[in-house]
């Protein structure tokens, strides 16, 4: 198993910058996960932000925020990260890591049924 915790969420304006952490920690190595954002906002469903590959390799993102998100994994600090730039009001949600237990395929996944570990999530605010 692993426990995830996500840090880093906040109140901030239109354009600015976040920088999403998710710490890993558990029997297993954390390389051998793939993982992925996820964001839940009022009223919605939970939808897929972007997903990586365990040697953070390959990459999914959603349309809405190509180009201005970046996830990146370094697997020594057993830490997922969040880069969000140019923030918009409708990036507002909780974010959620995820992980799947992945030691036989070096893929991502875009479904949230694929992924059976989640951390608390992290409230990100933006304002207009």
């Amino acid at each position: 198993q692993v426990q995830l915790v996500e840090s880093g969420g906040g109140l901030v304006q239109t354009g600015d910058s976040l920088r999403l952490s998710c710490a890993a920690s558990g029997e297993r190595t954390f390389s051998n996960y793939a993982m992925g954002w996820f964001r839940q906002a009022p009223g919605k469903e939970r939808e897929l932000v972007v997903a990586i590959n365990r040697r953070g390799t390959s990459t999914y993102y959603v349309d809405s925020v190509k180009g201005r998100f970046t996830i990146s994994r370094d697997n020594a600090k057993n830490t997922l990260y969040l880069q969000m730039n140019s923030l918009k009001p409708e990036d507002t949600a909780v974010y959620y890591c995820a992980a799947t237990y992945d030691i036989g395929g070096n893929y991502y996944y875009i479904y949230v049924g694929s992924y059976n570990y989640w951390g608390q999530g992290t409230q990100v605010t933006v304002s207009s």
